[in-house]
């Protein structure tokens, strides 16, 4: 078994996310409990055909361990020698084979959830990069309950890729025609932990301790998986823990607090260097720092501000006067037109 799922260890993952989990992200959500992290998914024929564009998505520190940087494709054997190619740059703890993405343009080239509808061709490809791996790293999964409706597979594509020596498999509560709309079905997640004699990480709609609590209790996964709150609130993992070991709510991250973290982000994301110079590092991180401020009071006209930042010195002038003014008078909004 994976360390992480030791007795009595129940791991939060940091999911996956394109253009959203980098190197500077994981940092950041490791710090604040995140106990394993996953990369960005990589097209495996990126890493054989340009490596040195790709690298930068593999990229990792060794204080985010364990780590695994996932592949996507459709040619078991290609990605096969893309796993040891990224073994070979920087041996992560494991290698993860997206079975789940449902973006178009990963789908239309049989890659992600495409290949929920054709388990013949997701053995195939679980199978080559396990054998193609060996025993340098173990193999892991992340899948779909299924395709769409009518063709909730989960279960069954549990169990193929246990029989392929896949590790654990992680299992969103969606199909592929749900995208992010609706609600993840942790029942079929249930399921699968139940029938599969490798550890199952269940992953939708965990925004709270709570969650992760309810869903440690009531199913039988044995960690779970969080994403898309972790963009808007990073402190999701150190919240979860504490109400795992206290069964209370910690108290909300205040407004200073937040913006520090904001700022730093978007600090080391320049001095990184992966998305270029300053302002077009700023204009990659304008969706990150939407996220970041969903919820705050006078937000709308908060995030009319952010999107046109160009600098990092435009967005620490944008938080002191937040800041400033939230002191004074608590009127959020008109800080910004000052």
């Amino acid at each position: 078994m994976l360390p992480w799922f030791a007795k009595g260890k129940f791991p939060l993952y940091l999911a996956p996310m394109a253009g959203i989990t980098d190197r500077i992200f994981r940092s950041i959500c490791k710090e604040l409990g995140a106990d394993v992290m996953v990369t960005e998914f990589v097209s495996s024929e990126g890493i054989i055909r340009r490596d040195d564009r790709t690298r930068k998505y593999t990229e990792f520190d060794d204080a985010q361990r364990p780590v695994g940087v996932q592949l996507f494709g459709a040619d078991g054997q290609r990605m096969a020698e893309a796993a040891k190619k990224v073994i070979d740059w920087k041996q992560p703890d494991f290698i993860d084979l997206n079975f789940g993405c449902p973006v178009n343009k990963v789908v239309s080239k049989n890659g992600g959830s495409s290949l929920l509808r054709n388990c013949s061709a997701l053995a195939e490809v679980a199978s080559a990069v396990v054998a193609g791996v060996g025993d340098q790293v173990p193999v892991t999964g992340k899948i779909r309950i299924g395709w769409d409706s009518n063709m909730i597979n989960a279960v069954e594509v549990t169990g193929i890729l246990e029989d392929c020596g896949i590790s654990a498999v992680s299992v969103h509560g969606r199909t592929r025609s749900q995208g992010y709309s609706g609600e993840a079905d942790w029942s079929i997640i249930d399921a699968c932990a139940c029938s599969a004699g490798i550890p199952v990480v269940g992953n939708g709609d965990i925004t709270t301790g709570l969650d992760v609590e309810q869903r440690k209790r009531q199913t039988a996964v044995h960690g779970v998986m969080i994403g898309r709150a972790a963009m808007q609130n990073p402190w999701v993992f150190r919240d979860a823990k504490y109400y795992l070991k206290t069964g209370h709510h910690p108290e909300p991250v205040c407004s200073t607090e937040r913006w520090k973290l904001i700022t730093r982000h978007c600090r080391e994301a320049i001095a990184w260097g992966r998305y270029g110079n300053e302002c077009r590092t700023m204009m990659a991180m304008r969706s990150r720092l939407m996220a970041y401020t969903k919820g705050l009071p006078g937000g709308k006209r908060l995030r009319s501000a952010l999107c046109k930042v160009e600098s990092l010195c435009e967005l620490e002038d944008i938080a002191e006067k937040y800041l400033a003014h939230r002191n004074k008078d608590g009127n959020y909004a008109a800080a910004l037109t000052t």
